[in-house]
C-alpha cells in the first residue's frame, strides 16, 4: 500500500536498485563474453577419422547448438540494453514508474525484473490492447 502512495522511490532505494542492476549487468556481460568466445573458438572435436554417420549427427548437433547459442546471445544483448536503460532511469529519478499507469511499480517486481517499465496492471493493459489486433 505504501508504494502506491509514493510518487517515486527514495535516493536510498534507487541506490539499492542501481547495485542490483549493476550486478546483473556485470553477469550478463560475462555470459555474453563467454558465449561470443565459444562462437569464435569453433573447435574440431576430432571426428575426422570416425564413421560418416556419427560425423553427420555431430554436425547436426553443432548446427542446433549454434542456433540455440545465437538465440541466447540475442537475449543477453537485449537484457544488457534493457539494464543500461534501467540505469539511465535510476539516474533520471523516474526508475520504477510504470510507463502506462504512471504508478509506482512494486519493489518486489523490480527486484525480480529490475529493467521492467511496466507494473502488472500496466502489463495487463498492454496485453489486452495487443490481443485486439
Amino acid at each position: 500500500m505504501e508504494e502506491k502512495l509514493k510518487k517515486r522511490y527514495s535516493m536510498k532505494e534507487r541506490e539499492e536498485f542501481k547495485r542490483l542492476i549493476l550486478d546483473k549487468l556485470e553477469k550478463a556481460k560475462k555470459d555474453l563474453s563467454m558465449l561470443k568466445e565459444s562462437f569464435s573458438n569453433d573447435q574440431n572435436n576430432g571426428t575426422d577419422d570416425t564413421y560418416p554417420t556419427f560425423k553427420a549427427f555431430e554436425e547436426g548437433s553443432k548446427t542446433l547448438s549454434k542456433e540455440q547459442n545465437y538465440q541466447i546471445l540475442e537475449h543477453l544483448q537485449k537484457s544488457i540494453n534493457s539494464l543500461n536503460s534501467a540505469l539511465v532511469r535510476v539516474e533520471n529519478k523516474d526508475y520504477g514508474i510504470c510507463r502506462i499507469t504512471k504508478k509506482l511499480i512494486p519493489k518486489g517486481r523490480l527486484m525480480a525484473v529490475p529493467y521492467t517499465t511496466l507494473s502488472i496492471e500496466g502489463k495487463k493493459i498492454v496485453e489486452k490492447n495487443n490481443s485486439k489486433f
